[in-house]
C-alpha cells in the first residue's frame, strides 16, 4: 500500500500517519481519560478537511485523541470491493480496534455521518457528531433512483456538479474554498459504489433499516451531536425529537453543506466539549 507510518503537519496539527486495518489514518494525541475521537470525511474527499478544525482543537483541548481516517477508495486508502455501509463501519471497527482505542466518539461528515450512526449502532461508542447530514433516508433514496440511469452514465459529471452547487462551497472563506475544490474526487465508480445500496435497495427498505438503527441508539441512549450549517426545518425537528431525543442539533449559520470548515473554531469546540461524553457500553 506506500503507507508506512510517518510524521505529517498540516495548518498547526501534528500527526502520524499510519495503515491501520488496510486504510490510512492520520493520528493525533494521545490517549487519555477524554474519549478518543474518530474523524470520517465526506463522500469524495479526505482526511484533510479536519486539518483546521484540529488545529484549533490542539489550541483549547491539547493532545486529545484524534484519528482521522481516508475512507476506502479515498485519498491514501485502497478500492475496496464494495463499500456498503456496514461493510465500511466494520472496517472502521476494525481500524479502531488495532488502535486500541476504547469507545471513541465517531465523528462523520455528509454520508459518514451515516456510516458514523451504523458504527454506533453496532459498537461500543461514547457518542455521535453528526456533521449535516439529514436522518431521514426514504426521499433521498427515491430522488437517487429517479436519476439512476443518469448516475450510471456519461451524464454524471453534470448531475455531480448539481450535488456539489447545493454544498454551496461559495459560502466558506476563500481557504477553505480552496480545500473543499482541492480535495474533491468525484469518481463515478466510487460514487456509484457507496451509493450502491441506496439505488438497488427499495427506499422502504432502506428507510427500514435506517429505523432500526436509529432505535438501537435511542435505547441505548447515545449522545448525539448534530451539526448544521442551516436551521432545519420544523417538520425535521419534530420527527427527530420523536426518533432520536437525545439528539442536539448546533447550527453554524451560513455555513453550507461545511460548517467544520466555515467555522472550524466553533467546531473544534464541540469536539471539545466530548470529554465530558458518558461512554455507553
Amino acid at each position: 500500500m506506500g503507507i508506512g507510518n510517518r510524521s505529517v503537519e498540516g495548518d498547526g496539527t501534528a500527526g502520524k500517519v499510519r495503515n491501520l486495518a488496510g486504510v490510512a489514518v492520520e493520528d493525533v494525541g494521545e490517549s487519555d481519560a477524554r474519549p478518543p475521537l474518530v474523524l470520517l470525511h465526506g463522500l469524495t474527499f479526505n482526511r484533510t478537511m479536519w486539518q483546521p478544525a484540529l488545529a484549533q482543537l490542539g489550541q483549547i483541548d491539547p493532545g486529545h485523541r484524534a484519528l482521522a481516517f481516508d475512507l476506502p477508495g479515498h485519498g491514501e486508502s485502497p478500492s475496496w470491493e464494495t463499500y456498503d455501509v456496514d461493510s465500511v463501519a466494520h472496517g472502521i471497527h476494525r481500524a479502531v480496534a488495532e488502535a486500541g482505542l476504547d469507545r471513541p466518539v465517531i465523528v462523520g461528515h455528509s454520508l459518514s455521518a451515516i456510516i458514523a450512526t451504523v458504527y454506533a449502532a453496532q459498537f461500543p461508542t461514547s457518542g455521535v457528531i453528526n456533521v449535516d447530514q439529514p436522518l431521514q433516508v426514504a426521499a433521498f433514496a427515491g430522488f437517487l433512483q429517479s436519476i439512476a440511469d443518469q448516475l450510471r452514465g456519461p451524464g454524471f459529471p453534470a448531475i455531480w456538479e448539481q450535488f456539489a452547487a447545493s454544498m454551496h462551497v461559495e459560502l466558506l472563506p476563500a481557504s477553505a474554498q480552496q480545500l473543499v475544490r482541492s480535495t474533491s474526487n468525484p469518481r463515478q465508480d466510487l460514487v456509484l459504489g457507496y451509493w450502491r445500496e441506496v439505488l438497488e435497495r427499495p427506499a422502504n427498505e432502506t428507510a427500514e433499516r435506517a429505523s432500526e438503527g436509529l432505535a438501537a441508539l435511542r435505547t441505548a441512549n447515545v449522545p448525539y451531536l448534530i451539526v448544521a450549517g442551516s436551521e432545519p426545518e420544523p417538520d425535521y425537528r419534530q420527527w427527530l425529537d420523536e426518533t432520536l431525543p437525545q439528539a442536539v442539533i448546533t447550527v453554524l449559520p451560513d455555513s453550507g453543506h461545511f460548517p467544520h470548515l466555515a467555522h472550524p473554531d466553533r467546531f473544534a469546540e464541540c469536539l471539545a466539549e466530548t470529554a465530558q461524553w458518558t461512554a455507553t457500553a
